[in-house]
């Protein structure tokens, strides 16, 4: 996810990326070291458990958790993912809102495809983000 979202990546022997240039899209943040970069999953690990991953099998779990098919894993600033933690669209959404339209949209896809519930508020904040879309 470091070397595809960013620029310029340099990796180590051990092929972390040890630098680069990666543009966090919930702060509008430009992030030069990749100590300022986490790799968030959109539907986070713990909202995916309480919207119906609990009753998953191990492989289904490995492959959410490290899916970089779907719209799931992206590079963003770690102080924007640690804001963000676990919580919902109906608790936290990207302080951009230029990318609310895209969030969105990877939530519910991500959401559809792994067949996880969502909350009547939840939905209700995906449908004012989704609004936001061109």
């Amino acid at each position: 996810v470091l070397a595809r979202d960013g620029q310029d990546v340099v990796r180590d022997e051990q092929c972390r990326a040890v630098s680069g240039t990666w543009f966090s899209p919930y702060d509008d943040r430009t992030l030069t070291a990749a100590s300022q970069v986490d790799i968030d999953h959109i539907v986070p690990l713990a909202n995916a458990w309480r919207s119906g991953a609990d009753t998953w099998d191990t492989p289904t779990r490995k492959a959410f958790a490290n899916d970089l098919e779907n719209p799931q894993l992206i590079a963003v600033s770690a102080a924007s993912n640690r804001s963000k933690g676990d919580q919902s669209p109906d608790q936290w959404s990207p302080p951009s809102r230029a990318y609310w339209c895209t969030y969105s949209r990877a939530w519910t896809h991500i959401k559809h495809v792994y067949r996880l519930n969502v909350t009547e508020a939840e939905r209700d904040q995906l449908n004012v983000m989704l609004d936001t879309c061109d």
